[in-house]
């Protein structure tokens, strides 16, 4: 197999077009994408259960008559997993919770003047709906990411969503397991952007929710971006990211493994190697040219590398940082000497895997921090998924009299300049207070 990278380059002669290409990674600026997405969800708010099982047979190949899996199904699946993979799953879930309870977010209450108090509260979500995407593989890792940190900001009901398979009607076994394990409170056998729609509105059988949160493909990606005027998600995912930063201390067989790993979760991904090393590009070049054949999702792998492939180098470490701060990536693998110095320095990107043990791997699966990341350059202004995406703050005020008192003449002048005389006579109303 021929070794297909879309750029290789210094970051200094790409062309103006080669490096829009290479930050403009959503998928939402697909307009095929984009109006076979909107028709789905129009179905489904037509339509309701019925466009989902008719989707199912379209999509999934696969006829289904309830949407709603029973827990009994979810306790055979958990029941026939290898005792091996049981106890990895579980591993996974408590690192997740032992972490989430960590960041979980708390009450503060402060005081701005003497007898003013602002208080702001965390109130979980009453519903929310975690999407698990299916279709090429079955990710019982998304269940984890959505559903325990769901759990730990103490969210009412907790839905999960994934593709029914061929054959049995059902989510993947693996999908029911983890669900189990994770503490959902329900599962349907719904996928692609019509589970987010159902989600996002509701049907006869799959309930509304408070917020939806779960990666996806480009079309579970453009669904969530349609309905986030009527519902709150996590961040509008797309395909995987990868962009490893590394000096000339960095193993290119190792940069090489890590690069592959991430390209063969879909043709789309978009993998990236930054180096301030000619040496390492081009060894890194080779090792890809020498491992790829082996791989056994070699063909998506190819796609993904030709496609968003690429192969950089920069003058200095100040120009691979502002690049990477640039491209904002998903994942980011930094593989450098005096590794302390850089990362302060790396503000936009989903996570940070530090030095050449933190393998992005890891991280999908087993650390406890969350895999569900913002993409397509997203990580400039969102974060990854965490227990403050389940709840939403209330804020409340209390006022002493006296305060009340102290505050009424500048507050009337306020309103009185932003004309606005009833707001003035209220305020002025406690002047008099005792």
């Amino acid at each position: 197999m021929t070794l297909r990278i879309r750029w290789r380059s210094g970051i200094a002669t790409l062309s103006a077009a080669d490096r829009r290409s290479l930050m403009d990674r959503a998928t939402s600026g697909d307009d095929t994408i984009r109006e076979r997405t909107a028709a789905i969800i129009l179905r489904v708010r037509r339509e309701g259960d019925t466009a989902l099982r008719m989707m199912a047979r379209e999509f999934d190949r696969t006829a289904i008559e309830a949407l709603e899996v029973p827990s009994s199904a979810w306790q055979r699946a958990l029941d026939s997993l290898a005792p091996a993979l049981r106890a990895a799953i579980e591993r996974s879930a408590a690192n997740l919770r032992t972490v989430h309870e960590a960041f979980a977010p708390v009450a503060h209450e402060t005081s701005s003047e003497r007898g003013i108090t602002i208080g702001r509260r965390p109130d979980p979500l009453g519903r929310v709906g975690v999407y698990a995407p299916g279709g090429r593989a079955a990710y019982p890792s998304s269940v984890l990411m959505g559903v325990v940190p769901a759990r730990v900001a103490g969210v009412g009901e907790v839905i999960v969503c994934s593709p029914p398979t061929q054959g049995t009607g059902l989510p993947s076994g693996v999908v029911l397991a983890a669900a189990r394990i994770a503490g959902a409170d329900r599962v349907f056998a719904v996928g692609g952007a019509g589970a987010i729609a159902a989600m996002a509105y509701g049907t006869g059988s799959v309930p509304r929710v408070d917020r939806i949160v779960g990666p996806g493909n480009a079309y579970v990606a453009e669904a969530k971006i349609q309905v986030s005027s009527a519902v709150a998600i996590d961040s509008p995912a797309g395909p995987s990211e990868l962009l490893v930063l590394a000096d000339d201390t960095a193993n290119p067989a190792l940069i090489a493994r890590e690069l592959l790993a991430q390209a063969e979760h879909d043709p789309l991904a978009a993998v990236v190697l930054v180096t301030t090393s000619d040496r390492v590009a081009r060894e890194v070049e080779r090792e890809l040219e020498g491992q790829l054949p082996a791989q056994p999702r070699a063909a998506i792998i190819d796609e993904a590398l030709a496609g968003r492939g690429a192969l950089l180098t920069a003058p200095s470490m100040d120009d691979a940082i502002a690049f990477a701060n640039d491209y904002a990536a998903e994942h980011l693998l930094l593989l450098v000497a005096g590794e302390g110095a850089v990362l302060p320095r790396l503000r936009n990107a989903g996570t940070v895997f530090v030095g050449a043990s933190a393998s992005v791997a890891l991280g999908d699966y087993m650390t406890g921090a969350n895999h569900v990341l913002p993409t397509g350059g997203l990580a400039r202004s969102y974060s990854g998924l965490s227990t403050l995406d389940f709840v939403r703050w209330t804020t409340y005020q209390r006022v002493t009299p006296a305060a009340a008192a102290a505050m009424a003449d500048d507050v009337g002048i306020f309103a009185d300049a932003e004309g606005l005389p009833g707001h003035a006579a209220a305020a002025r109303a406690l002047r008099g207070a005792p």
